[in-house]
C-alpha cells in the first residue's frame, strides 16, 4: 500500500449535478465509436452496452456479472436472529465511563458457545479498552441504532496487540490497511494471525494460513469457461451442496493467468510480468465459492466462473481455514478517541470495522468516527455493507478491500467531509481495492471527499455505480504491485463534483473497461498513465451526462434480471 499526497480542486458544484435527476451536461456523447448530440432535459437513454450485456450477460467483455454481490446471493433482507444475550447481564454500563470491551467480548463468546444469536447493546455511550472480537458464526453484534449506541474506543491497535510491519519490508505499519477495533474473524484464524504479529513474523492475512500453506487438494477440474455456472471435477467424493470451497488457480512460468485477468491479447502479453513481486506473491489466486448440487462429476456453484479454467493453471477446489459465517454487526457507532491524523502508512490502528476470511456476513446501520480506516474487507467475500458512514477528523482509507476479497457489496454509503484540516503528509484514498480483489460493488454512494482508488494489485471486474463523488483523493500502490486495473471494470452513474477525471473516466487507462454515465470530467492533479500497450478495448457511453443512463444502477439491474430469469 503506497502512494503520493492527495490534492484539492473545486469544479462543478454538488448542487448543480444533484438538483435535478434529469439534468444533462452540455457536450458530445460517445456510444459505441459513434458521436451523437446529447439528449435534451428528461431523457432517459439506454446504452448499446446494456443491451449487449443482456444477451451475453456472464461473460461480456467488458462488464463483469456481480448480480449475485453481497451476503446470500445478495440477500435484500439481513436475518434477524433472536437475542440470546445483553451487554448489561455481562457487566456493561452505558455510562461513558466503566471499560465495556471485556463485557461485550464474554456477551459475544455466551452467543458463540449457545450456537448463535443475537447479542444486544443499549442506548448509550460505552467505553471499551480493548477490541470487539467476533469469531463465532451466526453471531450478530446489534446496536440500538448508530444515532443511539456508540462504542468510544480509547485505544489502538498497536497498543491492544503490537507493532505489525510490513510483509514486504521497509518501516510501514500494516496497521494502515489492516485490523479493526470491530474484528470480525474465525476465532481459529485470528489466533494464528496475531500470534504471529506478536511474533513479528509478518503474515499473509488470507484464507490459507499464515504462510498460504493450510490447504489439501479435494479434487482437480477440467477446463472450463469463465461465466460457466458448472464444472466437472475429477472426485466428488469430498464435495457437497452447501460447501464452501476455494477455487485455486496457479499461475504458470509465462504468467498467462495475470494476462488473462487483464484481458488477455498483445497489451498483457508484452507487459513485463516477472519484477513485480507484490504483485506476484498474490497468486495463486484463491476464490471462495458454495457448492449448490452436485451430479456425479458435474458440480453446480452459486456464482458463475471468475476467469477461465485451464491446464496449465491447474484448476482445482482445495480447503481452507475455517470461515466465518452468517454474522454481522449492525445499529451502532464505533467512536475512536479524536487523535490528529498520523503521517502516511505510520497509522497506529484506531481502525474501525473489518471482515476477515468471513463469508456471508454484513455489516448494517454503522458509523464510524475519527478513525485511521474506516470499513476493511480483507479476505472476504459474499459479504454486504450497508447504510454505513465515515466521519470525523479523516482516514486514510475510508474504505479497503483487499487480499484477495471476491463478491462483495457496500451499498448506501457515505463518507462524510473531514472535521479537522489535512495534517502535512497524510493521504486520503477512498474505496480502495487491490490485491487481485474481483467482482464487488459499490452501489448508491454519497463520497464528500476521496476516489475511486484502484491500488493496483491489479484488481478486476469490480463494479462501481450510481454514486456521487468530490474526487479529492489519491490511489496509492507500489510500482511492485502491478497494473492499476486488470479488465472489466465498470463505472457506470458516476456524478464527479468537482469535474476531476482522475479514476473515475477510465476509457484510457482500464483494459476492457465500461465508462457509462458520467458527465464532463478534465485531467488535472494526479495523472495516469496506461499498463498496458495498444488498444484498450474500453468502452466509453454517455459521456457529458448526469443521471440519464438507464438503467440508473448496474448493480440493480443485473440483481432484478437475474432474480427474473432474465440471464
Amino acid at each position: 500500500m503506497d502512494g503520493n499526497q492527495s490534492g484539492t480542486a473545486s469544479g462543478v458544484s454538488r448542487r448543480a449535478l444533484l438538483g435535478s435527476a434529469a439534468a444533462v451536461a452540455t457536450g458530445v456523447i460517445t456510444g459505441a465509436g459513434t458521436a451523437y448530440a446529447a439528449p435534451g432535459p428528461g431523457v432517459r437513454t439506454v446504452p448499446d452496452l446494456w443491451h449487449e450485456y443482456a444477451r451475453e450477460p456472464y461473460r461480456h467483455p467488458q462488464i463483469p456479472f456481480v448480480g449475485r454481490a453481497g451476503f446470500r446471493g445478495g440477500a435484500t433482507r439481513l436475518p434477524r436472529r433472536p437475542v440470546v444475550a445483553d451487554v448489561r447481564d455481562f457487566g456493561a454500563v452505558a455510562d461513558g465511563r466503566t471499560d465495556c470491551a471485556p463485557a461485550i467480548n464474554r456477551a459475544i463468546a455466551a452467543a458463540g458457545a449457545a450456537g448463535g444469536g443475537t447479542v444486544r447493546i443499549p442506548p448509550g455511550v460505552l467505553r471499551i479498552e480493548g477490541l470487539i472480537r467476533l469469531g463465532h458464526s451466526h453471531v450478530v453484534l446489534r446496536g440500538a441504532g448508530s444515532a443511539r449506541t456508540t462504542l468510544h474506543a480509547t485505544r489502538n491497535l498497536t497498543e491492544l496487540i503490537g507493532p505489525y510491519g510490513s510483509r514486504y519490508g521497509g518501516d510501514k505499519s500494516s496497521w494502515s490497511w489492516a485490523g479493526g477495533l470491530i474484528w470480525l474473524a474465525p476465532e481459529a484464524r485470528w489466533n494464528s494471525l496475531t500470534d504471529a504479529i506478536r511474533a513479528r513474523a509478518w503474515p499473509f492475512e488470507g484464507w490459507t494460513g499464515n504462510r498460504r500453506e493450510e490447504w489439501r487438494t479435494l479434487t482437480p477440474i477440467a477446463a472450463a469457461r469463465r461465466g460457466d455456472w458448472t464444472v466437472t471435477v475429477t472426485d466428488p467424493a469430498g464435495l457437497r451442496p452447501g460447501a464452501l470451497v476455494l477455487l485455486r488457480l496457479a499461475d504458470d512460468a509465462g504468467h498467462t493467468l495475470l494476462e488473462h485477468m487483464a484481458g488477455d491479447g498483445p497489451g498483457p502479453e508484452s507487459y513485463t510480468w516477472s519484477d513485480k513481486s507484490k504483485l506476484l506473491s498474490y497468486v495463486p489466486y484463491e476464490w471462495p465459492v458454495r457448492i449448490t448440487r452436485v451430479r456425479g462429476h458435474r458440480v453446480t456453484l452459486e456464482r458463475p466462473l471468475p476467469l477461465d479454467l485451464r491446464p496449465e493453471w491447474e484448476p482445482r477446489f482445495t480447503t481452507h481455514t475455517a470461515e466465518l459465517t452468517g454474522s454481522g454487526v449492525e445499529g451502532l457507532t464505533l467512536e475512536a478517541v479524536e487523535t490528529p491524523q498520523r503521517p502516511h502508512l505510520l497509522d497506529l490502528g484506531y481502525n474501525g470495522v473489518v471482515l476477515q476470511c468471513a463469508y456471508d456476513c454484513w455489516v448494517d446501520d454503522v458509523t464510524v468516527r475519527h478513525t485511521d480506516n474506516g470499513f476493511g474487507l480483507v479476505a472476504a467475500s459474499a459479504c454486504t455493507l450497508r447504510r454505513t458512514r465515515v466521519t470525523g477528523r479523516g482516514s486514510h482509507h475510508p474504505y479497503f478491500c483487499r487480499e484477495g476479497s471476491h463478491d462483495n457489496l457496500i451499498e448506501d454509503f457515505t463518507i462524510e467531509e473531514r472535521t479537522t484540516p489535512v495534517p502535512a503528509g497524510t493521504q486520503l484514498h477512498g474505496i480502495n481495492v487491490e490485491g487481485l480483489s474481483s467482482h464487488n460493488v459499490w452501489s448508491r454512494g454519497d463520497m464528500r471527499m476521496g476516489t475511486f482508488d484502484s491500488h493496483r494489485g491489479m484488481p478486476f471486474a469490480n463494479v462501481r455505480t450510481d454514486i456521487t463523488v468530490n474526487n479529492n483523493g489519491r490511489h496509492g500502490g507500489d510500482a511492485g504491485a502491478g497494473p492499476l486495473f486488470g479488465a472489466r471494470f465498470a463505472h457506470w452513474n458516476i456524478r464527479v463534483v468537482n469535474g476531476r477525471a482522475g479514476l473515475m473516466k477510465i476509457d484510457g487507462l482500464a483494459p476492457y473497461s465500461a465508462t457509462v454515465g458520467i458527465n464532463q470530467v478534465r485531467e488535472f492533479d494526479q495523472i495516469d498513465v496506461p499498463d498496458f500497450e495498444g488498444d484498450l478495448h474500453s468502452r466509453l457511453e454517455l459521456y457529458g451526462t448526469t443521471d440519464v443512463v438507464r438503467p440508473a444502477n448496474l448493480h440493480q439491474a443485473q440483481r432484478a434480471a437475474h432474480a427474473a430469469g432474465r440471464t
